[in-house]
């Protein structure tokens, strides 16, 4: 009998630590933000960051002269790759689903590539390789090469070891019934909000296909709670020249984001996706907690059970080397592609000047001044985040229009040159025409909300 209390105890100790400690690296490297700008002394760095964060600067800083051509190298091979597997038979089961693509996107590997090796070479027309479209993409995209690549190899430290079903555990009464999600999908948030808002849609897209997450929770989460990171919102604030009241401007982005997180889940189009797990995989469900049990204790023993079937060292670096090359072949070519066009249709087409008409007539009725000069922004940030920004930076803008405009564009939150790509490219059962509907309707949400604020901070 002391041999067998001997040997649970045993089992017991065993599991703990492998519960404790890659879960607190996954805290640090993940939630936990630390001032490594003020301990290094290199520049470029975020005075805070997460570990996560704070690994991509480090490699984008230690590696800028190199990564947009690795960046186009990875690019080209893709598509090359991708064109000579239509013509043979490939018998590896990773690389015929890495390389085998539809025409539809194998025809975006092709012109990522073209558009990169344009844009690297500074050949080709104006509109593609100019500093407002394809250049900029290629400024994007060493920030996305840093991020897949760390962020794939150390993703299980959150997801395998139990600290997602311990942290969810504790507070999943309360996110579902106000979100409609699972507990754990704040994990996903704070990584997004405090490093980027890929990790958290990779996070989701990974838990949404071990089955932890259904088609609904996954498509919630990757457009509510994938938020765009704290450092990336103050180079908005700062670009606009707000960060004098950078508290004022980020605290009315996450009331505004707040609201999409409450009313969003409940209306179209996301009350449409079904409850359905991945491939019909069985749904790990988390489950009611009973009202006599310590609920400490039961996120414990769920975090305990969990690291028994965590994957070992091997199989996290294999999974690794694979997660990392999918991204960086499938999902570069589409940003860089997507990315460029969209800019190309905003900078040099006057698309968005006329689909904006009806958008001046509701700022007006707002009261937002220099309404016709604002609404172009209002809906050119589905293209990308910061042209918004950009658009309306200019001296001759009101003031109250840079504000609202500024914290509209972080809380809109899809857009195509990175998360609205991630997130078609993943699994998460999102298609173009929802990403745009969801766009519309965080806009519709978020500008009286802002707007409001804005009239009583000026």
């Amino acid at each position: 009998m002391e041999n067998t209390n001997l040997s649970t105890q045993k089992i017991f100790n065993k599991n703990i630590l492998k519960f404790l400690l890659p879960s607190l690296l996954g805290l640090i490297l993940f939630v936990i933000p630390l001032p490594y700008g003020d301990m290094i002394n290199l520049e470029g760095l975020s005075s805070y960051n997460i570990g996560i964060g704070f690994l991509a600067e480090l490699i984008k800083i230690l590696f800028a002269n190199y990564l947009p051509y690795f960046a186009m190298t990875i690019i080209t091979i893709s598509a090359v790759l991708s064109a000579i597997s239509h013509f043979i038979n490939i018998k590896n089961n990773f690389l015929r689903d890495l390389l085998k693509v539809s025409p539809f996107w194998l025809v975006f590997r092709i012109l990522g590539s073209i558009f990169i090796i344009m844009t690297v070479f500074n050949i080709g027309p104006e509109f593609i390789i100019a500093e407002e479209t394809g250049q900029t993409m290629l400024s994007l995209l060493p920030s996305l090469v840093a991020i897949f690549f760390v962020s794939g190899f150390l993703l299980p430290l959150v997801v395998d070891f139990g600290l997602m079903d311990f942290l969810g555990t504790l507070i999943s009464k309360h996110m579902y019934k106000l979100f409609q999600v699972p507990g754990r999908a704040a994990i996903d948030a704070v990584s997004s909000w405090l490093g980027d808002g890929t990790l958290g849609i990779m996070i989701t897209d990974t838990q949404y296909k071990q089955g932890y997450y259904t088609a609904k929770e996954s498509a919630i989460i990757s457009v509510c709670f994938s938020l765009v990171s704290l450092p990336f919102s103050s180079v908005i604030a700062n670009e606009l020249g707000f960060m004098p009241i950078f508290p004022y401007f980020y605290g009315s982005v996450c009331i505004a984001s707040l609201a999409c997180a409450l009313i969003m889940p409940r209306i179209f189009p996301l009350n449409k996706f079904k409850n359905e797990t991945f491939n019909n995989v069985e749904h790990l469900k988390e489950e009611s907690i009973p009202k006599d049990c310590n609920l400490f204790n039961v996120a414990l023993e769920r975090a305990l059970k969990r690291t028994e079937v965590a994957p070992s060292v091997t199989t996290i670096i294999n999974n690794g080397f694979k997660t990392v090359l999918d991204m960086y072949f499938a999902l570069l070519p589409l940003v860089m592609a997507w990315g460029t066009l969209s800019l190309i249709v905003a900078e040099f087409t006057p698309f968005f000047n006329i689909i904006s008409i009806p958008v001046v007539f509701i700022l007006k009725l707002l009261q937002i001044p220099d309404a016709a000069q604002a609404a172009p922004a209002v809906l050119v940030g589905f293209t990308d985040m910061f042209l918004p920004s950009i658009m309306i930076s200019g001296g001759d803008v009101n003031e109250m229009t840079k504000f609202i405009i500024g914290a509209l564009s972080i809380s809109q939150l899809v857009y195509l040159t990175e998360t609205g790509a991630v997130i078609l490219k993943s699994d998460i059962p999102i298609k173009f025409k929802d990403l745009f509907l969801i766009f519309l309707t965080r806009t519709i949400i978020t500008l009286p909300i802002i707007t409001l604020i804005a009239n009583i901070i000026f």
